[in-house]
């Protein structure tokens, strides 16, 4: 006769182990979290509350707070009311807090007023990784994503929106009030009355929310980026990778490890886009590092002339793709890569094999460009698919030849464009995946930055484990602290 596993009746009396510690195994990453917090000296890194205070009532030590939320970050519990119910029902966090159950809302006075200190906690473990050489080949890439905010798209203006809005409530009181026209030329009837009331009603709502907006209007232009957020002042509308698409939300920059795809550095922007990030996160990146120098790929929206140059000035290696933002290429014209420069006679040689002289240098957008052309182009047999005026005119930045040595390592090594994407946008993903649909739970810039940093914490203590194991990874742990 077939049977199905059965389970023991509820009124069955059991004997449970004797201690907490019997049910916990000795690989339980738990066991990480305790040993790393720990080991910190958490006054030194800012903090509050770590002396208790000598009247009042007794509170609680600040790092079983940290513990706790290490511990939800690491297992995907991010608000402060899960993690109060966890406490009260997760075996791991009795033994990871000694049985504890504070309320959430001392959890989130935690988050919110150990900002600092947490993301110096998040550093503190890069350089833990750094001393384990998990760093050795000084390789990153860098990446930005946009992670959402809790602020609603609806509660998010820019001038776009805010014109697009008011013809669109223009355009339904001109349709409401022709059919309000309409109505008066027929016989009245209560059925008739009826849907009048009801049009003006609706025309009647229309223009308050009309005024409502041209109150936002003038708060808006009052702003320096002409946007406001009305739910998180600090998010702002960003454009995503879809067409047509965006979120209101943080653009978050990461510097991944391309060999263990750790997170070196991270920061969190309300810029939506990555122009003048290459420099600041590539020196960020090589400080936390510590090392002389530094290799970085990224993608086409990091290039940025005058970021390269400071890169470079640092001895940061750069690889990364120019945008194509000539049109010639698509109207079957030669684009400036068509022309060869010649360092030692300071020309440019055309398609049709002629010399571009330079003429004068002149200075735009504090850049110095050399200016480059000939006087034979009216008489050449392929000017039509060069030039559709008098002479094709070359332009060369002072700094050139930077540039023209990343697209030189470019061309060598074009895989790493590839190796760029599977680097850094792996961890984007995982957290994103933790994270869930809502991202950030948080508002205000600052304490956003805390949140990242403890989503980032998580993510590399989680590939630590998986690359070390757990067991090594804490006896690394206490050697580098009884080492200090």
């Amino acid at each position: 006769m077939s049977r199905f596993i059965e389970g023991v009746s509820r009124s069955q009396g059991m004997l449970f182990p004797e201690s907490l510690e019997d049910w916990i195994d000795e690989d339980n990453p738990v066991r990480v979290i305790d040993v790393f917090v720990d080991e910190l000296t958490l006054g030194d890194l800012g903090f509050a509350r770590v002396e208790a205070a000598c009247t009042g009532r007794p509170g609680y030590h600040c790092c079983d707070l940290l513990k706790l939320y290490i511990y939800g970050y690491l297992n995907r519990v991010q608000s402060s009311r899960r993690l109060e119910r966890e406490a009260g029902r997760n075996v791991e966090v009795m033994w990871l807090t000694g049985r504890l159950a504070p309320d959430h809302k001392t959890i989130a006075d935690f988050r919110k007023d150990n900002g600092r200190a947490i993301r110096k906690i998040c550093s503190r473990f890069v350089s833990l990784c750094r001393q384990l050489d998990l760093f050795a080949d000084a390789s990153v890439a860098i990446d930005g994503s946009k992670f959402k905010a809790v602020n609603n798209r609806d509660r998010n203006f820019t001038r776009a929106k805010m014109k697009r809005r008011m013809k669109q409530i223009e355009e339904s009181v001109e349709r409401y009030l022709h059919q309000l026209d309409s109505a008066d030329r027929q016989e009245p009837s209560q059925a008739l009355a009826s849907r009048t009331g009801r049009l003006k009603e609706k025309i009647a709502k229309l223009r308050q929310e009309m005024q409502r907006l041209e109150g936002v209007q003038e708060q808006m232009l009052e702003t320096p980026d002409r946007q406001v957020s009305f739910t998180d002042p600090d998010a702002r509308s960003m454009a995503t990778s879809g067409r047509g698409s965006g979120v209101v939300g943080y653009n978050v920059q990461a510097s991944v490890d391309t060999t263990h795809h750790l997170i070196a550095t991270h920061k969190v922007t309300n810029t939506g886009n990555d122009r003048s990030q290459l420099a600041p996160m590539s020196k960020k990146t090589k400080a936390a590092l510590e090392v002389e120098k530094l290799d970085v790929v990224a993608d086409r929206g990091y290039f940025d002339s005058g970021q390269i140059l400071e890169c470079d000035r640092a001895d940061i290696t750069v690889t990364l793709p120019k945008p194509q933002t000539s049109t010639a290429k698509a109207r079957g014209r030669f684009g400036k890569q068509d022309f060869r420069y010649v360092a030692d006679d300071d020309v440019y040689i055309c398609p049709a094999g002629e010399r571009l002289a330079f003429h004068y240098s002149t200075i735009e957008n504090g850049l110095t460009l050399r200016r480059y052309w000939t006087n034979v182009c009216q008489a050449c047999a392929i000017r039509d698919k060069c030039t559709t005026g008098k002479e094709r005119r070359v332009t060369r930045w002072e700094h050139e030849h930077i540039l023209e040595e990343v697209q030189a390592r470019l061309d060598a090594h074009p895989e790493k464009m590839r190796q760029r994407r599977e680097t850094v946008e792996h961890p984007f993903g995982t957290i994103k995946m933790w994270m869930g649909s809502t991202h950030f739970l948080m508002k205000r810039l600052k304490n956003v930055r805390t949140e990242m940093a403890l989503h980032v914490l998580a993510y590399n203590l989680k590939r630590v484990m998986s690359i070390l194991g757990v067991g090594p990874l804490m006896a690394a742990i206490r050697a580098q602290a009884m080492a200090a």
